[in-house]
C-alpha cells in the first residue's frame, strides 16, 4: 500500500520520504540523535528466503509480517526487528520503508571512518540478491538515481558495504557487487569508496 505524501515545494523529498519510490512504513525505526550527521549510505544484500527473488517476503519482514512458518530458514530469524531506508528489488523497483530523517535499523553492531553505532548517522539501501552473486543493470540504475538524490540532500561523503562497518559479522553485499561502477555512475571521486577498496 503507497502512503500518501504531504505536498512540499521540494519535488524530491518530503519529510525525509523519496518521491519516487513506493512506501510502505515499517514500525521498526526511531528517532536520531540530536548531533547525527547523515554522511554515510550503507548498501546491504537481502533475498528470502535466500535465493528466493520477486515475492512479498522481504516487505513483510520489516514490518512483522512475515509468514513464520512457510519456510525452515524464517525461524532464524524469528526475534529480529529490522528495517532499512530503501529495498532496491531485482527489477529496479524501488521502495521505501523509513524516512531519511529518522534512523532505521539495518547497521547492527557497527563501525565505520572513527564513529561506532552506524545507524545513528546513515541510510540503510538493501538490494534483493544473495552476498556475494552478482546484482542486475536496473538495481544499479536505481541504486544510481537514489544515491544521487541523496547527495543532493544530506552531506553524504561515505559509501560502504555491511562487510565494511561489521566485518568479520556481515559479509554483504559482497564480491558480486561493483563498487566501480557505482562510482563511476555517479561520478564521484575514490574518497566516497569504501576504506577497504581505497
Amino acid at each position: 500500500m503507497k502512503t500518501p505524501l504531504p505536498q512540499t515545494a521540494d519535488a524530491l523529498w518530503s519529510q525525509g520520504w523519496y518521491r519516487f519510490a513506493a512506501h510502505q512504513a515499517s514500525p521498526n525505526f526511531g528517532p536520531r540523535p540530536p548531533q547525527a550527521h547523515i554522511d554515510l549510505i550503507v548498501l546491504h544484500a537481502i533475498s528470502l528466503p535466500p535465493g528466493h527473488y520477486g515475492g512479498p517476503e522481504v516487505l513483510q519482514f520489516f514490518n512483522n509480517q512475515l509468514d513464520w512458518p512457510a519456510h525452515p530458514y524464517f525461524s532464524q530469524i524469528r526475534d529480529m526487528q529490522v528495517s532499512a531506508h530503501f529495498f532496491i528489488r531485482r527489477n529496479g523497483e524501488l521502495w521505501q520503508l523509513v524516512s531519511c530523517d529518522d534512523r532505521a535499523w539495518h547497521a547492527g553492531t557497527s563501525s565505520y571512518r572513527g564513529r561506532g553505532n552506524c545507524n545513528d548517522d546513515s541510510i540503510g539501501i538493501e538490494l534483493e540478491g544473495l552476498e556475494g552473486d552478482r546484482f542486475e543493470d536496473a538495481q544499479y540504475e536505481c541504486l544510481q538515481s537514489v544515491c544521487a538524490a541523496l547527495t543532493q540532500r544530506y552531506p553524504i561523503a561515505h559509501l560502504a558495504g555491511h562487510e565494511h562497518i561489521a566485518p568479520g559479522r556481515k559479509g554483504d553485499p559482497g564480491a558480486g557487487f561493483d563498487w566501480l561502477r557505482l562510482q563511476k555512475d555517479l561520478g564521484l571521486d575514490a574518497r566516497y569508496l569504501p576504506l577497504a577498496i581505497t
